[in-house]
C-alpha cells in the first residue's frame, strides 16, 4: 500500500495492532479511550505520532485524499481528526487551502515552556511530601530505563519513557487539578519536548538531570527538588532556542 507524503521525507503510518506507548499517550491528552479503535482514532494517533515524532514537520502539507486512501476509508474521519488535532494547536485549517501541521511561534513555546516550569515545580514539593517507597521505586525504575536509552541514543524510546516519567510524577503529586492543566498544554507539549531531546548531547545531560531529581526526592528535599525540576524545563527550552526553532516558514 502507498504511503502519502506530504513532502519528500514525512510519513504517517497506520497504527498496528499492538499500538505503542506514544499512540497511548496521544489518545490520553486527547481525552481518548487507551483502547478505542474507531477510524477517526487510528488516523488521529498516526498523524499525532508523525508529528510529534518529527516525520511530519512544521508547514507539512497534510493530504486528506491520500489520507484516506491509506486508511482505506472515506474523507469524513480524516476531516474529523484533522479538526481534533486543529483544536489541540498541532494543525491548522485555511480556507481553499490544505490542512498542514502548525508552526509554533517562539514566543508561544516560550509561554508554555514558562507555565511548564510553574507547574512542574508544584509536583515535585507534593511529591517530596506524598511519595511512598513504592512511588520513588517506580521513578527509580524509569530513571534506569532512562539512562540505557540515553547511552544507546536512542531518541524516541528515551523520550516516550522520559513522558512516562513525568505522567508518574503527576499522579504520585495527588493534584488533579495540576494534571488537568498539563494535559490541556495537550500534544504540542510531546512535540517540542521530543524536539529539544533531539538535540546534540541532550539525551546524557537529561538522564543525568533526572537521576539528580531522584535523589532530591529519596533526601526528601522539596526546595532542591523544586529547582531541578524546574531547570530540566528550562533547559529544555534552552535546546529549542539553541536549535534556531522560529516557527516561522524557511
Amino acid at each position: 500500500m502507498a504511503t502519502p507524503k506530504s513532502d519528500g521525507n514525512s510519513i504517517v503510518r497506520p497504527v498496528g495492532a499492538e499500538p505503542t506507548a506514544g499512540h497511548l499517550e496521544i489518545l490520553r491528552v486527547l481525552g481518548r479511550s487507551e483502547n478505542a479503535n474507531s477510524m477517526v482514532d487510528q488516523i488521529l494517533v498516526a498523524i499525532g505520532a508523525a508529528i510529534v515524532e518529527a516525520r511530519l514537520r512544521p508547514g507539512d502539507d497534510l493530504n486528506s485524499v491520500e489520507l484516506a486512501r491509506l486508511f482505506q476509508s472515506s474523507r469524513t474521519p480524516v476531516r474529523e481528526a484533522l479538526l481534533t488535532l486543529e483544536r489541540e494547536g498541532l494543525v491548522e485549517i485555511a480556507a481553499h487551502r490544505r490542512p498542514r501541521v502548525r508552526r509554533l511561534l517562539l514566543d508561544e513555546v516560550r509561554e508554555i515552556y514558562e507555565l511548564r516550569t510553574t507547574l512542574y515545580a508544584l509536583v515535585s514539593r507534593r511529591i517530596v511530601e506524598n511519595a511512598t517507597e513504592s512511588d520513588i521505586a517506580l521513578l527509580l525504575g524509569i530513571v534506569g530505563l532512562l539512562e540505557e536509552a540515553a547511552e544507546a541514543g536512542d531518541v524516541d524510546r528515551y523520550f516516550w519513557l522520559n513522558v512516562r516519567f513525568r505522567n508518574n510524577e503527576a499522579v504520585i503529586a495527588g493534584n488533579s487539578t495540576v494534571r488537568r492543566v498539563l494535559d490541556s498544554v495537550g500534544v504540542r507539549t510531546l512535540q517540542l519536548r521530543r524536539m529539544s531531546l533531539a538535540q546534540p548531547g541532550r539525551l546524557r545531560a537529561s538522564a543525568g538531570d533526572h537521576r539528580r531529581l531522584l535523589r532530591a526526592y529519596e533526601d526528601r528535599e522539596p526546595d532542591l527538588a523544586a529547582a531541578l525540576s524546574q531547570s530540566i524545563v528550562r533547559r529544555g527550552l534552552k535546546a529549542i532556542e539553541r536549535s534556531g526553532w522560529t516557527g516561522r516558514p524557511d
